[in-house]
């Protein structure tokens, strides 16, 4: 199996809003500000193949559907979808990609799914052969968002991911297209049942599988997250995160589970570690993956 990381469209978002109650005296030595305060970040997905016999694509980044007023509104930097040419990059088209696993439905993480806007038309899906994995619990807030987050919902998305016949809805730990290839974990501090990938790694310790790769999506966007403290303003509940995040990075850091980050626009791999005093960083930090094997 090899694995390749797969940039969307990029993003520029408010720093005090990526980085919550963190001042910005902290936050912008991590990500500089631009005049108009926004950071830089990535919207990046990981295509891992052959994982259990088929291609699988782990999100598909905030595409190019926004009007142009919304793109500027969420600060989507290209017109183009970015996604798509990068697929292309890495030897992959749309028809090639069996499995779309979603961490969860908000625009950032699933409008790649979608053509690139254009007047007049209406919504539609770009991978014709795909079947998708969701959580169920919050595929339920997808369908009836709280009026805090109805707007990160693409209304016409739940829909036409019915409509293809391929959507399966995950509970528990493995999901009946990947089985136990794909390990599945649970947050609810930034969205009620947010699902974390772990792709199973190749030994097993104890009963435990160790070494694989684990697509941390909005629980940690980047390295400045896996501080404990720091959330998000658009996280619903910090302090239960923060709580989830600490158990995380406990296991992945015990089973020397790799994190992979969709926000950081400087690192898509890192191991996690933790200091003398219990701060959990990372090193071995990878820019990019281009077809790197993992034994599964």
């Amino acid at each position: 199996m090899k694995l390749w990381s797969i940039l969307g469209n990029s993003q520029k978002l408010d720093g005090g809003a990526m980085f919550g109650n963190a001042p910005r005296a902290m936050w912008s030595k991590w990500s500089p500000p631009d005049e108009q305060n926004r950071i830089e970040l990535a919207c990046r997905a990981l295509l891992a193949s052959p994982l259990a016999g088929k291609t699988v694509l782990f999100e598909a980044g905030i595409g190019a559907f926004f009007e142009p007023k919304l793109r500027e509104r969420y600060g989507v930097v290209e017109e183009r979808h970015v996604l798509i040419d990068s697929l292309a990059k890495a030897g992959f088209a749309p028809e090639d990609i069996d499995v779309v696993v979603l961490s969860h439905l908000h625009f950032d993480h699933a409008g790649g799914l979608l053509a690139p806007w254009a007047e007049g038309q209406a919504p539609r899906l770009l991978f014709p052969n795909a079947s998708y994995l969701v959580g169920r619990e919050h595929y339920q807030r997808a369908l009836q968002p709280h009026p805090r987050d109805r707007a990160s919902f693409i209304a016409e998305l739940p829909a036409l991911l019915e409509a293809t016949g391929r959507l399966e809805l995950v509970e528990g730990e493995h999901s009946k297209l990947l089985g136990d290839s794909v390990r599945f974990h649970y947050s609810h501090g930034h969205t009620p049942g947010l699902m974390l990938a772990e792709i199973v790694g190749p030994e097993q310790v104890q009963g435990q599988p160790h070494g694989g790769v684990v697509f941390c999506a909005d629980l940690i966007p980047g390295r400045p997250w896996v501080h404990v403290p720091i959330t998000m303003g658009y996280d619903r509940n910090a302090e239960l995160l923060i709580d989830e995040k600490k158990a995380f990075l406990s296991d992945k850091l015990e089973r020397n589970v790799h994190l992979f980050f969709t926000h950081d626009p400087g690192c898509a791999l890192a191991q996690v570690v933790r200091d003398d005093k219990g701060k959990f960083g990372t090193v071995h930090e990878v820019a990019e993956l281009q077809a790197r094997a993992l034994a599964a």
